[in-house]
This record gives C-alpha cells, structure tokens and sequence, in this order.
C-alpha cells in the first residue's frame, strides 16, 4: 500500500480527535498590541486603589470604583487616538442599604458593571458580595449563595460583567487550587448559579472582566512575581453556557504596566475593538494610577 494514503488517512483521523476535544485552546491570529498609557494623579485625598472600571460605549466617559469604597466619574481625553488627560469629577462614597458611606472591612471594592438603566453592580472581595445601585444614594444587596461565603477573604469576586442580555457575571480571583478552573456564576430569576470555568495557567488570577461589543467575555489576569506585575487578557466566545474559544490576546512583560485590575471594552471611531485598563497602586507611594489601553487585530 503506498505510504502517503496512510499518512493522510492518519492526518484526518487526528484533525477528527483534536476537532472533538472541546473548545478551541490554540494560538489566535487576534493580538492586542499598546497604543498608550496615561499616568491619573490628583491631590484629593484617598486617592488611588482603583480596582473596578467601566466606559461609555464611545470610550470617553468613565467610572472607577476605588478598594477604599469610593468612585470617581470622569471623562479620558485622546488626541490622534491617544490618552493625554483626565477629567476628574469629585470623589463618591459608596453607600450601604441604609444610605450610609461604607466603613471598613465592607469597603473593598473590586468590580464594576453599568446596567443599561444607568445603574450599576459592584462586587467586593473582603466581604463577598455585591450591591446593586439604581443611583449612588443607597445600595441594595444581591442574594449571596453559600459559595460566597467560602470564598479566601482576600481573594474574594474580584470582576463583574454584563452581557447583552443584561445578564451579571461574576467571578473570584481565586479558584481554591492550582489546577481547579476559576468558577463564573450568573445571577438570573433571583439568583446566582455557576454557568461554566475558565483555565488557570501560567500563575495569573483573573481581576477584571467585560463583555465586549462583539458578545465575547474578555478576561484581565495579573500575575506577581514579588517585585513586579505582569498581565494577560484573554477572550472567551461562549455558546449554550459553554466556552467554545479561547483566545490570549497579549501577555505583558514585568514592569510593563501597574497592577492592572479594572477592565473596559469598547469600539473605536474605526472599528477596532478597544481593551481599557486600569491600575490600582494599592495606595502605596511606590505604585503608580494608570490608564492603559490596547487595540485588538484580528
């Protein structure tokens, strides 16, 4: 028998298994590539700790949630495409169900999410849970199942997402093992069930999530070293509660960027999908704020 019928029957049986293996884990001809980075100084006092971001559908206006309970609104100016300020509204507390400014330890403050009427989730991780705000007047707690609850006190729901069935999700920083995907529960009729993982790989925690304007689920992860951070975005196409694509859309070097943690994604006046991120400088003088932003090239 001659030998290349065997090897190409033996190619198509392989293409055959990899093709039944489940969602798609190889390299993508997407990549993200920088196109800037903004430092956010100010004199106001607290400062700093920004964990949770999101932005208007044109990328200008914004909102940062801050590890101390607070937010600010404000609005990023580009020219030519490129960060070159911010406009900074004054600081809000963020309120507890009574309308009073939370205190510590409730204050954590990690994750962020618009609802098409213009209110707003925020997940913490101190104490996990997450309040919904219809105005920032007074925040109304979502039922918190039990797994909530067994979450690592420092390592609690670090993002939040909303799809475009104004669906929530959220997710932990920690999964409880280092081979153990992270677990993505939904909030729907009432309450949260976990819907489907992600992976963990090459020792980076997810701390912000956004569904984009093409219906994917893009994931910030951050690693650390012990002197320095490193970051990785990945995008999930998801289908039926399942992932059927996984796609890593860039991976920074130490000392690149800050600790990124607040993740928004948009769509530019050219079509481009747009990857915002935010630093959080722990309110430490040796950290900086900064804004980051990428293009994605499919």
């Amino acid at each position: 028998m001659p030998v290349f019928p065997f090897r190409l029957r033996a190619l198509l049986a392989c293409c055959v298994v990899l093709s039944a293996c489940g969602p798609e884990h190889t390299a993508s001809v997407a990549r993200a590539v920088q196109v800037s980075r903004l430092d956010w100084t100010s004199d106001v006092a607290h400062f700093g700790g920004f964990s949770g971001l999101e932005l208007s559908d044109d990328g200008n206006r914004f909102m940062a949630v801050s590890d101390d309970g607070a937010f600010f609104n404000g609005r990023l100016i580009r020219a030519n495409g490129k960060l070159t300020a911010v406009e900074q509204e004054p600081r809000v507390r963020l309120t507890d169900e009574q309308g009073r400014g939370l205190i510590h330890p409730a204050t954590d403050a990690e994750g962020l999410a618009w609802t098409p009427d213009g209110g707003f989730y925020v997940s913490f991780e101190g104490q996990s849970r997450v309040l919904h705000y219809s105005s920032a007047e007074r925040g109304t707690g979502l039922p918190a199942p039990k797994a909530f609850a067994e979450l690592e006190g420092n390592a609690g729901l670090e993002a939040l997402a909303i799809d475009d069935r104004g669906r929530l999700y959220t997710l932990p920083e920690r999964s409880g093992h280092l081979t153990r995907p992270f677990p993505i529960w939904r909030f729907e009729n009432g309450q949260w069930r976990e819907v489907f993982g992600i992976s963990r790989s090459g020792g980076f925690n997810p701390v912000g999530a956004d569904f984009g304007p093409d219906g994917r689920l893009y994931i910030l992860e951050r690693a650390f070293s012990g002197i320095a951070f490193r970051s990785r975005v990945r995008r999930f196409t998801l289908s039926d509660d399942r992932i059927t694509r996984e796609e890593v859309l860039f991976r920074s070097p130490a000392h690149q960027h800050g600790n990124l943690e607040g993740l928004a994604v948009w769509r530019d006046g050219m079509g481009a999908i747009r990857l915002t991120m935010i630093a959080d400088n722990n309110f430490n003088g040796f950290q900086r704020n900064e804004f980051v932003e990428y293009r994605v090239v499919e």
